[in-house]
């Protein structure tokens, strides 16, 4: 079968080299919800009904249309047995232990003639199932197609389990293990892609760069357990007011630091969702409250080459609101332009050479 990225493409992928292998004109693969008690579809492929979709939003059935999911899992396996395949005609029953009158139902309605059914089985649990169909006409699937359909079935479990290890193993290196929030890592990549958006088509690309104030008084008076506290309230007020804007991301970039990056958003809206942060962070019981710093390609701050000169932008404005003492956020280029005192603290060479509060990769 062929590789595959992201679970989609691995569903995608497994079910359209299925279909090839059995000769059948659809296959789909479906996931069983337990919280939900749904069977819900990934993905069709092949030749598709009306009602049909190849990543449908919101296709799903009750499993307890389906019992012969429960029954093989509690019944037959349970008792010693193998995750077989079995096969279903327009017809009738082609195997009585899994005659089911919906699906016998849904191959006359779509025009199909058969189908042959295996259990995906992963990490010993009954995780979805794999389904495969031909036309009305056609030759009926037999008990070898269903033995081959169990064995291809293992296959796909195994290119399953790959996909989420791959996918969790991308999650963990782009979160931050306390908040959950994204971590430095990610926004340095979204960061780049925005900014080659902004060169490319002159899309807005805004940075929040906040410092959480009392984080240290908290750690020393109170023990890091609660200073570990203070960081996840705040992430979690950081969450709410980035879901404001659309694709924001809100990150924590380490120790008491933290950012929000939107790309699209005019400035205003940016700044709108930077006051909020201020007034939600300070009516936290923990910590005294936010210092927080906006750049903002949207507003007068010359040419933005690259993420370096956006985050020292921010960060310069950060670092005077932190100064000051200031519950409202600082927005680089707002008094003066290039000529703002942001811009030029920002832009002093002696600031680049290594006076920064904080060091960048770039």
């Amino acid at each position: 079968m062929a590789a595959a990225h992201t679970p989609r493409e691995s569903a995608h992928a497994a079910a359209q080299g299925v279909r090839l292998a059995l000769g059948g004109s659809f296959a789909a693969i479906s996931k069983w919800e337990r919280e939900r008690g749904k069977l819900r579809v990934l993905v069709n492929v092949g030749e598709l009904a009306d009602d049909e979709r190849e990543f449908p939003d919101n296709e799903s059935y009750p499993v307890h249309e389906f019992p012969e999911i429960v029954n093989f899992l509690h019944e037959r396996w349970a008792g010693g047995g193998e995750p077989n395949a079995w096969v279903e005609t327009a017809n009738g029953p082609c195997d009585d232990d899994f005659h089911n009158h919906q699906r016998v139902a849904a191959l006359r309605r779509r025009g199909r003639g058969c189908c042959v059914v295996a259990p995906i089985v992963l990490h010993g649990r009954a995780w979805g199932e794999l389904y495969v169909a031909r036309p009305d006409g056609e030759t009926v699937f037999n008990r070898a197609d269903a033995d081959f359909a169990t064995v291809l079935a293992a296959v796909t479990a195994a290119g399953i389990a790959q996909t989420e290890r791959l996918a969790e193993a991308r999650r963990l290196a782009f979160t931050d293990a306390l908040t959950g929030l994204a971590n430095r890592r990610a926004v340095d990549m979204r960061l780049d892609e925005a900014l080659e958006l902004h060169r490319r088509d002159g899309a807005v690309v805004s940075l929040v760069v906040c410092d959480l104030n009392g984080l240290k008084r908290v750690n020393d008076s109170r023990g890091h357990a609660v200073g570990d506290r203070l960081l996840e309230r705040f992430g979690s007020v950081l969450s709410l007011c980035g879901a404001m804007l659309p694709g924001m991301l809100a990150a924590r970039l380490g120790g008491d630091e933290f950012c929000l990056l939107a790309v699209g958003p005019p400035s205003d809206e940016v700044v709108k969702v930077a006051g909020e942060l201020c007034e939600r962070a300070g009516e936290l019981d923990l910590g005294e409250g936010v210092a927080v710093g906006v750049a903002s390609t949207g507003d007068p701050i010359g040419p933005v080459r690259s993420a370096r000169r956006l985050f020292r932008l921010a960060d310069a404005a950060q670092y005077r609101a932190k100064a000051a003492r200031s519950g409202e956020p600082v927005i680089a280029g707002r008094h003066g332009g290039e000529d703002d005192p942001v811009v030029r603290l920002a832009d002093t060479p002696e600031r680049r050479q290594g006076t920064e509060r904080r060091r960048f990769r770039r």
